[in-house]
């Protein structure tokens, strides 16, 4: 039986995407490939997508969500005790993500602690995680995780089956420590990994594994996203039924209990197979995917942000967070927003 979790006195205080420039329909990629119309909208379920335009750097986007945070939060950004970047892949391999985003927010000179964490599409709650917990044990007040991607950069154009499914995008979230008058709480959170699946999907390039200087060539075919589709989805399919158990046991909640489920937007076929798995109406499963494509580690708190500002989670709701990441890894949160 998993471990029951105690709840952590933590509070979403506001929310905010940035969405790209460029408006990518699915007809447009129909003719990009010689497809018949349709064919893309019908093999994705994706109506349209964004890619970022020149000069929409991963801070520059991460950094205007932050922005529209803060305002729904109520906040100014020097009042942050941390910021934190939640992402697939970095703006560059140093520095990290977090001291670019604190740039762009005019924070450069105010000491702020900032950092990476990377769990691949499940950033964002790994770092929801770790920092609720820091937060609980009195190290930040006030904490900023930004999940800001730029998918569009590694795929490959000649590979309709991977690319027809991302999108670019990015999305922030504001944490505060929850007052006595407030009963937001993450009630628990549970994440489970399987390296047998860690060559379905990766970036080769990028680290030290190849090396520019030894093999360009190698090194330019190891920047585009690799995905072994089906396999990665039978693998998914398999465990998540198990996982998602032991996720409502750490938290001590039932299904029925839940007035959402806020998925990570990884394929229509992923988001049917979990509603079919848990056996709920469709209405409880929040979807973004026919407007966004999947955004990597940025497709849960935008989705989260869809959530909270169209009204379908309100205080008091118990919503769970879940997904799977690239390693192959399972990850979720469940909390009273």
């Amino acid at each position: 039986m998993a471990t029951i979790n105690k709840p952590l006195r933590i509070r979403i205080l506001g929310t905010g995407e940035h969405l790209p420039g460029t408006c990518v329909e699915s007809h447009a990629l129909d003719k990009r490939w010689a497809k018949t119309p349709g064919w893309t909208l019908r093999h994705a379920g994706i109506e349209r997508r964004y890619y970022a335009d020149e000069g929409e750097t991963s801070s520059f986007m991460g950094a205007a969500a932050a922005q529209s945070a803060l305002e729904a939060a109520g906040m100014e950004a020097h009042e942050l005790d941390c910021i934190v970047s939640a992402c697939s892949v970095m703006e560059q391999a140093i520095p990290c993500s977090a001291v670019l985003i604190q740039r762009q927010l005019g924070l450069g000179e105010s000491g702020i602690p900032a950092f990476d964490i990377n769990a691949t599409c499940l950033s964002f709650i790994a770092a929801l995680d770790l920092l609720s917990a820091a937060m609980a044990a009195g190290r930040y007040r006030r904490v900023l995780i930004v999940s800001s991607e730029i998918a569009s950069a590694g795929l490959r154009p000649d590979d309709p089956e991977t690319a027809m499914l991302f999108g670019d995008g990015a999305a922030a979230v504001v944490l505060g420590q929850t007052t006595e008058a407030e009963d937001s709480e993450i009630l628990g959170t549970h994440f489970e990994t399987f390296s047998v699946g860690a060559d379905l999907c990766q970036v080769r390039s990028g680290g030290t594994r190849i090396r520019p200087r030894t093999d360009m060539e190698q090194f330019l075919r190891g920047a585009c996203f690799e995905m072994e589709g089906r396999a990665t989805y039978r693998m998914a399919a398999q465990r998540l039924p198990a996982f998602l158990d032991r996720l409502f046991q750490r938290a001590q909640v039932a299904l029925g209990q839940l007035a959402c489920i806020v998925p990570h937007q990884a394929s229509a076929k992923g988001l049917d197979h979990l509603e079919a798995a848990l056996g709920f109406p469709s209405k409880m499963l929040v979807r973004v995917l026919a407007n966004r494509g999947n955004q990597m580690a940025a497709s849960i708190p935008v989705t989260l942000h869809h959530a909270i500002t169209s009204g379908r989670v309100r205080r008091g709701d118990l919503i769970a967070l879940v997904g799977s990441g690239a390693g192959l890894s399972f990850g979720g949160a469940v909390m009273r927003y």
